[in-house]
């Protein structure tokens, strides 16, 4: 599939500048990873990763900064410019503890090159001269089969955060994990993940379509246990799933990215700060859920409780909206994109004398109050 089908006009034309002035030095160059993924899934190419061929460290370091490319991962031979991520291509060996301990080669093979991918949907390479395709491992065919399947046991096993990603990758493209790399992934330990590579795949999957693929291999490699150091049965993830499945396509857009953790935490019981904790979550997260936190995990959806809640928020940013007919409720009482509006003043509070804690909690009375006469007028 061309690949000016599928980018916008700006990109596709970095692509071109690009390609045109690496001919001149091979005629080996691939489009790899991700980007190539993407064209053979029909979806919106962004960013792009290039691999170069027969050019040495040297030439190549000259070239990058010839054509104004900014060093970006110089130990791995990964150079920036504008969209697109240009690399030589090379061989990773672990050599040490964490994500930077690898020891690099460079390789002048395709195949083994492309061995150090993850998946097989990742590791397909396209000629940007000739546009022919490498596909060593059938990644082709497995994007077909709508699969996430390894394509080295060794290679995949010294990048942990890979088991964090086949979640998001499932997440994001409603996948299934092969049977076979799902047992390896469920034998690999993620001790050596910092808290901010492990939100970096979370955030990723909090925002994608298939909220209940992620969750459901959350359990299956025992995720809850893991990183949130809590044991989950069997019974409470398939609720937890039947919820996403139901309802997801009620999740409001604007708080979307909000609803996995809080539905998870409401049931497994869990408090969803120390969820947070264990993620090292910004604190946007925090503040979100701490300005609704009285009016969550309510089970009784009452107009009452409804019009109570939008004392605090509008109902758009409620947790809770996603679920029978809030919305349109909140809609009914104009309240979905604003807050309750009512008769009582804190003037006339201190006028009757109210004073220090007395008067936040005569002002909710009165506010309670307004609301119950709503009510009894609305139904009248």
């Amino acid at each position: 599939m061309p690949i000016n089908k599928i980018a916008n006009e700006e990109h596709y034309q970095n692509y071109l500048i690009l390609k045109n002035y690496l001919s001149k030095f091979t005629n080996r160059a691939y489009l790899v990873g991700g980007s190539v993924r993407d064209i053979f899934l029909n979806r919106k190419v962004s960013d792009l990763d290039i691999e170069v061929y027969d050019v040495c460290e040297n030439d190549f370091k000259k070239i990058m900064q010839d054509f104004g490319a900014i060093g970006v991962g110089k130990s791995f031979f990964v150079y920036k410019w504008k969209n697109i991520d240009i690399s030589l291509p090379r061989i990773e060996k672990k050599i040490g503890f964490g994500h930077k301990a690898f020891k690099i080669k460079i390789t002048t093979n395709e195949k083994e090159a492309s061995k150090r991918r993850d998946f097989t949907m990742n590791a397909l390479m396209i000629n940007i001269f000739n546009n022919k395709l490498l596909d060593f491992w059938n990644g082709k065919k497995d994007i077909q089969k709508k699969m996430i399947k390894i394509v080295s046991k060794n290679s995949f096993a010294e990048d942990s955060l890979r088991v964090l990603r086949a979640i998001e990758f499932s997440a994001r493209f409603g996948f299934k994990c092969e049977k076979q790399s799902l047992k390896i992934m469920q034998n690999i330990s993620l001790n050596d993940l910092s808290k901010e590579r492990i939100f970096w795949e979370f955030e990723k999957l909090f925002s994608a379509k298939y909220l209940y693929y992620g969750l459901y291999y959350c359990c299956k490699l025992d995720i809850f246990n893991k990183i949130f150091h809590k044991n989950i049965n069997q019974l409470q993830c398939y609720q937890a799933i039947k919820i996403f499945y139901k309802y997801q396509k009620y999740f409001y857009h604007e708080i979307y990215k909000f609803y996995f953790l809080y539905i998870i935490s409401k049931v497994f019981n869990l408090n969803i700060f120390e969820l947070l904790k264990a993620i090292n979550a910004p604190k946007e997260y925090e503040k979100f859920y701490k300005k609704q936190i009285e009016y969550l995990y309510k089970n009784d959806f009452s107009d009452q409780l409804l019009l109570e809640v939008s004392l605090v928020i509008p109902i758009k940013f409620w947790l809770e909206n996603y679920q029978k007919n809030i919305i349109k409720k909140a809609i009914d009482f104009h309240v979905f994109q604003n807050k309750l509006k009512t008769d009582v003043k804190s003037s006339e509070v201190l006028k009757d004398g109210f004073k220090g804690k007395e008067i936040g909690l005569e002002i909710k009375r009165r506010k309670l109050e307004y609301i119950k006469k709503m009510l009894i007028i609305t139904k009248a």
